[in-house]
C-alpha cells in the first residue's frame, strides 16, 4: 500500500465499448462540469480514472491550506474497500504532510507529496522495486491483508493557474485477464488529460463554494451590524432565519392543503436563507435612538429629566411664594398648608406624567386630556434657550426665535419641535396612544422595509436568487392587503414571504430583549398570533401548521427563556375547535417594525 495509507479504490467497471479515448474524455468532461455536489464530483473523478485504466483501485487527495494532502476518496476492488465520497464511511487516515514540520524541508520520500510538490507525474511499474520513495507502509499493509501493491500511477491535479490542488493516485493496472501490469504511456497520457479536466472542475467548484462562503459571511456581518446597532434588538436578524427555516421545513414535509406540492430545491433553500438574513438590511439607515426609543420623550437622551426640573421649579416657586407671603405678615399656618397642598398636587402630577412617559398598550382619551391640563401650567424662564446649540439645531429657531425670557408651559409643542426631523413636541409625544413612537418615528421605522427592497434590488443576484428582494421585502405585508409597503393581498404573496412574515412577528412577540415591553410567554404570544390570523394579517394555513407541526415549541425550546416557556393548548386555536376568549385589552401594537 503506497504512501503509508489506504490509497485504493473500488473499480467502476470496464471502459465503455466502442468509444475512443477522446470521445471518452469529452463525455467525462461534460459530466464533471455539470456536477455540483462535491462528494459526487470527487468520487466520479476517481471512478472514471479507474474505469479508463482498468485499475484495481486508487485514492484522490486534495491539498489543504496547511500544505497537507487530505484523503478524500479511497477505493479498492479486490479488497472491497470504499471510503469517503457518497459512501458515508469516514476516512480516518491522517493527512500527508508535504513539509517536515520541524525542518520545513519538502517531503520527497512520499510519492504523493512528491507529485504535489514537483507537479510531475510518477509512473512506477513495481513499488517493491522502486527507489527513492518510502513504500514501507504499503508493504506493511500488504503483509496484513495478503494484497500485492505493484503498479502505481500518481498524477498531480493542476488548476488553471498551474497550481497543484490535489493528487490522483491509481494502483494495479489490469490486462483484462486478472494480471497486474504497469500503466502504459498511452494510459498515462489519457489519465493526465482526465486529471487536467478534473482539476478544473474541482477548482471551479471550490471557487463557487468560496464565493458562497464569502457571500454568507458578508450577509451575516451585515445582520450582526444591524443587531449590534441596538442592544435591544440584538439577535433578531439571527433568530428570524432560524424560525423561517423551521417553518419552511414543516411546510415542505406537509402533504396537506396548499403545502402538498410545496418543495424547495437546494438553490431555493439558499435563496430563502439569504432573504431571511437580509430581511432587515434597511435598518442600517434607521437611527438607533428611534429603534431603541423606550419612552415617549426619549431622543438621544430621555427628555423626561427636563420636565422633572420644571416640576422642581414649580415646587420652588410655590415655596418662595409661601415665604414671601409669611414675610408680608400673612398667616404662616395657612400659607404652609397651601404649600403642602401644592406640593402634594405637584407630586401626583409628576408621578402621572412620569408614568405616562413609559408608554404602554393603550392610553385613553381621558389620560391624554389630563396630560394637556397638567402641561398648561406656567413656569418662568430667565435664560435664552436658543444659545449654546449646534449649528443644525439652531436653524430650528431661524423663523421664530424665542424671547430672551418669559413664561412657558410645563409641557408644550413649540414651533421648533415641529421643524425637527422627528417631531419633538412634548404634548404630542406624551399623548401617543400606543407604544412610544410618534407618527414621524413610526414612518421612519416602517421605511426600513422600503429601503430593504431598494437595497436588495441594487444587488446583482444571479437568476436562481432573483426572488430574494420579494421574500425579504414582504414580511410586513398582510393577507388582507393592509400591510406595507405595497399593500399586497395574500394571493399576491409567495409562500416563502408569508412564512417569513410569521417568523418575524413571532420572534418580535417572544423577544426578551426589548426596552418597550416585557417578555411575553409562549402562550401569550401564540394567542396574539391567533388573533392576527383571525384578523387576516397572517396566513391561516401557515398559522395552523406552525402549531400542529410543533414548530412553535421547537423554537421556544431553543430560543426562549425558561420562564417564558409555558403550556399551550393548541387545540383551541385550530379551526375545528372552539376559539379562545378575546384578550381583555386591545391587542398590543409592535413598537418597531421588525
Amino acid at each position: 500500500m503506497a504512501d503509508g495509507g489506504a490509497n485504493f479504490a473500488s473499480g467502476a467497471g470496464n471502459p465503455r465499448d466502442g468509444m475512443s479515448g477522446l470521445e471518452r474524455l469529452i463525455d467525462i468532461g461534460l459530466a464533471l462540469s455539470a456536477e455540483r455536489n462535491h462528494d459526487r464530483l470527487t468520487e466520479r473523478i476517481l471512478l472514471e480514472a479507474i474505469d479508463i485504466t482498468k485499475a484495481d483501485g486508487g485514492t484522490l487527495y486534495l491539498r489543504t491550506e496547511e500544505d497537507t494532502l487530505k484523503f478524500v476518496i479511497v477505493r479498492t476492488g479486490t479488497l472491497k474497500i470504499a471510503m469517503g465520497g457518497t459512501t458515508g464511511v469516514p476516512i480516518n487516515f491522517p493527512p500527508l504532510k508535504m513539509y517536515n514540520p520541524e525542518t520545513k524541508q519538502p517531503n520527497h520520500n512520499n510519492i504523493s507529496t512528491y507529485a504535489a510538490l514537483t507537479g510531475k507525474t510518477i509512473n512506477i511499474p513495481d513499488a517493491y522495486e522502486a527507489e527513492g520513495f518510502d513504500f514501507s507502509g504499503t508493504k506493511k499493509f500488504d503483509a496484513g491483508t495478503g494484497y500485492r501493491s505493484k503498479s502505481f500511477l500518481t498524477i498531480p491535479l493542476k488548476n488553471y493557474s498551474d497550481a497543484v490542488i490535489g493528487v490522483l493516485q491509481l494502483i494495479n493496472a489490469n490486462d483484462g485477464n486478472g494480471n497486474v501490469i504497469p500503466f502504459s504511456a498511452e494510459v498515462q497520457r489519457l489519465v493526465e488529460a482526465l486529471a487536467s479536466q478534473a482539476a478544473v472542475a474541482i477548482d471551479n467548484q471550490q471557487l463557487i463554494e468560496a464565493q458562497k462562503a464569502l457571500m454568507d459571511s458578508l450577509i451575516k456581518v451585515m445582520a450582526h451590524a444591524i443587531d449590534a446597532k441596538s442592544p435591544y434588538t440584538g439577535g433578531h436578524c439571527q433568530r428570524v432565519p432560524e424560525l423561517t427555516r423551521m417553518l419552511a421545513e414543516k411546510a415542505v414535509a406537509s402533504e396537506e392543503g396548499q403545502f402538498k406540492d410545496f418543495a424547495l430545491s437546494e438553490a431555493d433553500w439558499y435563496e430563502l436563507h439569504v432573504a431571511a438574513w437580509l430581511h432587515d438590511i434597511g435598518k442600517v439607515t434607521t437611527p438607533e435612538f428611534v429603534v431603541d426609543k423606550a419612552t415617549k420623550l426619549q431622543t438621544i437622551y430621555d427628555r423626561i429629566h427636563e420636565v422633572r426640573m420644571r416640576f422642581e421649579v414649580l415646587r420652588r416657586d410655590a415655596e418662595i411664594k409661601m415665604l414671601k407671603a409669611i414675610a408680608k405678615g400673612k398667616s404662616a399656618r395657612v400659607e404652609r398648608k397651601k404649600f403642602k397642598e401644592r406640593c402634594k398636587e405637584l407630586d401626583e402630577q409628576w408621578k402621572f406624567i412620569a408614568d405616562a412617559n413609559i408608554g404602554g398598550e393603550f392610553m385613553s382619551k381621558e389620560k391624554q386630556d389630563k396630560v394637556k391640563e397638567i402641561g398648561a401650567q406656567k413656569w418662568y424662564r430667565y435664560y435664552d434657550r436658543s444659545l449654546g446649540l449646534a449649528w443644525a439645531e439652531s436653524k430650528l429657531f431661524a423663523d421664530t426665535p424665542p424671547p430672551a425670557e418669559g413664561f412657558e408651559s410645563l409641557l408644550a409643542d413649540l414651533p421648533e419641535h415641529g421643524r425637527a426631523e422627528y417631531h419633538l413636541g412634548e404634548i404630542l409625544n406624551m399623548c401617543i396612544a400606543r407604544g412610544t413612537l410618534n407618527d414621524d418615528e413610526r414612518k421612519k421605522i416602517n421605511d426600513h422595509i422600503v429601503l430593504t427592497i431598494d437595497m436588495l434590488k441594487e444587488l446583482p443576484f444571479p437568476k436562481h436568487m432573483k426572488r430574494v428582494p420579494e421574500y425579504a421585502g414582504g414580511h410586513h405585508e398582510k393577507m388582507d392587503g393592509t400591510g406595507y409597503p405595497n399593500k399586497l393581498r395574500g394571493e399576491q404573496m409567495s409562500l416563502p414571504a408569508r412564512i417569513m412574515a410569521i417568523a418575524d412577528i413571532f420572534e418580535a412577540l417572544t423577544a426578551a430583549d426589548r426596552p418597550y415591553k416585557k417578555a411575553k410567554t409562549l402562550s401569550e404570544s401564540v394567542k396574539i398570533l391567533y388573533f392576527m390570523k383571525k384578523d387576516k394579517h397572517v396566513d391561516a394555513d401557515l398559522f395552523e401548521l406552525f402549531l400542529s407541526s410543533g414548530a412553535y415549541k421547537d423554537y421556544a425550546e431553543q430560543f426562549l427563556r425558561p420562564e417564558q416557556v409555558d403550556t399551550v393548548n393548541i387545540e383551541q386555536y385550530l379551526d375545528s375547535k372552539k376559539p379562545p376568549a378575546p384578550p381583555p385589552q386591545p391587542q398590543p401594537q409592535k413598537q418597531a417594525a421588525e
